[in-house]
């Protein structure tokens, strides 16, 4: 399959997962929901590393690097994903998508503090039309009662998922493999989550949850753990540009798909999620375009 193939893979799959995962935030505490996608997407991408990796390398890797790959899988996937889920539960599927599309934002913004890299003209216009997006998108009127300050918690996981990549970047230095960097961070983040668990509830919190929402929920943690390597792969293939474009077919899917999935009364896209939806990722494909695909 080819980059781009992949890349266009990653992205409906990851819109796919969004939307049956809505189902299980409903049957389940976010926290263990979280914990529960974490772990099943460490499993996949493990069988995916010990298939397609030199598991090898990992012995010669400086201690740096993978402790850089284990604090941004700490950052994307526990804290990153525990905050989809919350924001998936407080506003839905469909509400949640488009505010994650504004990692780019987020980039700018650490890139401007770290490096005092200032946007130019061109970012100045995508922040301008992310910023407009993702103000509608938490206004808009919902069918359940939510309030505009509801949407912080997609907010903080596309913040997560700006500052993830700077540490995956650095452990890519000392470890040139970004299939077993995910899968450290992976399996770190669902190391984290056990002993939180087993310190602060006393267990995984997977008694009486029904059998049904189980099967939804692990579904769904396979499907993201295939996105995830899928969207890596793609990049051996393909632009990084095209990549993140492409990323971003994951929106109307969510869109179109969560209603039919989880019902209109919960999922109820109106048109000015859609207006919303289509700001944000005007902004990015802005961005991506800038950037030249590099």
């Amino acid at each position: 399959m080819s980059g781009v193939a992949l890349a266009a893979a990653a992205g409906l799959g990851f819109g796919v997962f969004q939307t049956i995962n809505v189902r299980a935030v409903r049957g389940l505490d976010p926290f263990t929901s979280t914990f529960l996608q974490v772990a099943v997407a460490a499993v996949v991408l493990a069988v995916a590393s010990l298939i397609g990796q030199d598991v090898a390398r990992l012995g010669d890797a400086p201690a740096w690097a993978l402790a850089d790959f284990a604090a941004a899988g700490l950052l994307h996937f526990l804290a990153g994903w525990t905050f989809l889920n919350l924001s998936q539960r407080r506003i839905g599927a469909a509400r949640t998508s488009p505010l994650l599309t504004t990692t780019p934002l987020f980039g700018l913004l650490v890139a401007a503090i770290t490096v005092r890299e200032l946007p130019g003209p061109v970012g100045v216009l995508a922040i301008a039309l992310m910023v407009a997006g993702a103000t509608v998108v938490s206004r808009s009127r919902a069918a359940t009662r939510t309030r505009p300050r509801d949407s912080v918690y997609g907010l903080l996981c596309a913040l997560c998922w700006a500052l993830s990549p700077v540490l995956t970047v650095r452990g890519l230095r000392g470890l040139d493999s970004p299939a077993l960097g995910l899968t450290i961070g992976l399996l770190v983040s669902t190391l984290a989550y056990v002993l939180a668990f087993v310190a602060w509830r006393g267990g995984l919190g997977l008694r009486g949850a029904p059998g049904s929402t189980l099967g939804i929920k692990l579904a769904a943690g396979a499907l993201v753990g295939l996105s995830t390597w899928g969207r890596w792969a793609a990049l051996d293939d393909a632009a990084i540009g095209v990549v993140l474009a492409l990323n971003l077919l994951s929106v109307p899917v969510v869109l179109v798909g969560a209603p039919l999935v989880a019902g209109g009364r919960l999922e109820h896209v109106t048109a000015a999620v859609w207006l919303g939806a289509l700001l944000v990722v005007s902004g990015s494909l802005v961005l991506i375009a800038a950037g030249g695909g590099r």
